[in-house]
């Protein structure tokens, strides 16, 4: 028999990765099928890890409440055993929309980049990245994206309001990259991976540039390839897109039938936003099987929504439709926001799943911290995707297998009633029922 634990959060409950009673378990009859059936031999994806982002607003947020508080969030994050167990991080190069205003790390018209300096960073940023790899126990596995170049480097001379990079600054924009990784190498943060430009299909109020696909392509092709190669960060993994899925098959068809570009780019990053259609991503990987996928941010727009537990469905649907199509790992946006929603310098107030009081110095974990939990503290980093036949209409799942040899599969029920569920793996059959607006994740070992 199969000796498996469930854990299960709740809508009007107290259940919070609680666990239950052992399932019930019998031995499969000839020919009987369960409604979620586990093939452990058909494998697809490695998974990379989860995280979020380590911007200046989650920073600053966390320099305003108690040194407990600030402690508590970070441990509830990172820590392998009591928090979500994250292994991954973003980081914007200089500033985004959740930054508390427009900033570079240069001189104007510095070409040469000689003043070059993330003082900025070293205030708030890097002393949470580095207490968060503190509990971690080791470096958190970082990716960098930039929402602008600065002003002077684009046609609109301003870092918001989209614009484009000007052709004369293409090297110089290229090279600035390479003195971020650099420079953030030496404050002891390892940065793993690059996107090239955050939101690139959109003019946003905020920090943006505006990249077509081929623009793209070829920023990479002749500038930004070649000077991470040059500059001995050819390890360094590049991603494209870095927006939504409705973009993911014409920017990534787009820019690996180039050779030339395409031998620059690991993979391709996304977001949620606009659109659910999770079969983009997997379109995405047939057509480019060699190439990997990661999501790069998601959150829930138009400020807190405190006690909301559609929020946290949210994130659950949207991580197995991703993760069911090839996806690698799941970074969501901001680690910590403020009573407000930000702070975001032009009021592009959010939600997030840790948001702190600063008024009353206290933490609200919303339901979509307990929804990612169910799948971060359980899917390991190595784990490989398995195969999964849902014949259930009303949940949606994916299933893994952990480097330790125990399974993870992650349940969603969204409706409004209760759902009798059986699950199937060999010749055990396991029956429990999930609740209403539930997750839960059984972890099965031999």
């Amino acid at each position: 028999m199969t000796q498996t634990k469930i854990f299960v959060t709740a809508k009007d409950t107290g259940e919070r990765w609680s666990e239950q009673a052992p399932p019930k378990q019998a031995e499969r009859t000839a020919g009987e099928r369960a409604d979620l059936e586990l093939a452990p031999d058909q494998t697809y994806q490695t998974i990379l890890g989860f995280g979020g982002a380590f911007t200046e607003a989650a920073a600053y947020t966390l320099s305003r409440v108690s040194p407990e508080n600030r402690a508590e969030a970070i441990r509830r994050y990172f820590d392998p055993v009591e928090g979500l167990g994250y292994t991954l991080g973003r980081v914007h190069i200089h500033s985004c929309d959740f930054a508390l205003g427009n900033y570079t790390y240069i001189d104007d018209y510095d070409t040469e980049l000689k003043s070059f300096d993330i003082a900025h960073d070293r205030e708030l940023i890097l002393p949470l990245i580095q207490d968060a790899a503190k509990v971690k126990g080791s470096p958190i596995q970082l990716l960098a994206s930039p929402w602008s170049p600065p002003a002077w480097m684009k046609t609109n001379g301003e870092m918001n309001n989209g614009g484009q990079l000007k052709p004369e600054y293409a090297d110089v924009w290229a090279l600035y990259y390479t003195k971020f990784v650099r420079a953030y190498e030496a404050e002891g943060v390892p940065i793993w991976a690059l996107t090239v430009q955050n939101e690139p299909a959109a003019v946003q109020v905020w920090d943006s540039c505006i990249y077509s696909a081929a623009e793209e392509r070829d920023f990479v092709k002749n500038h930004l390839g070649p000077t991470l190669h040059r500059e001995g960060l050819e390890d360094i993994k590049l991603l494209i897109l870095d927006h939504n899925r409705d973009l993911l098959v014409e920017r990534a068809s787009t820019v690996f039938s180039d050779p030339e570009a395409a031998r620059y780019v690991w993979g391709t990053g996304f977001h949620w936003y606009v659109s659910e259609d999770f079969a983009a991503v997997g379109q995405t990987h047939d057509l480019f099987p060699e190439k990997h996928l990661l999501f790069t941010e998601g959150c829930q727009e138009g400020g807190v929504k405190l006690g909301e537990w559609f929020t946290g469905e949210r994130y659950g649907r949207n991580m197995i439709g991703d993760l069911n199509n090839w996806c690698e790992g799941y970074l969501d946006w901001n680690l910590v926001l403020d009573e407000t929603g930000g702070p975001n310098h032009v009021g592009n107030l959010c939600d997030a799943p840790i948001i702190a009081d600063t008024r009353t110095d206290t933490l609200h974990y919303n339901s979509s911290y307990y929804y990612i939990g169910h799948f971060s503290r359980h899917i390991q980093p190595g784990a490989v995707r398995i195969g999964l036949m849902n014949a259930h209409a009303a949940v949606q799942a994916v299933a893994f297998r952990n480097p330790d040899g125990t399974i993870a599969a992650v349940v969603q029920n969204e409706t409004d009633e209760p759902h009798p569920l059986s699950l199937g793996i060999g010749g055990t059959m396991l029956a429990q029922e999930l609740p209403a607006h539930s997750i839960a994740t059984f972890v099965l070992a031999d």
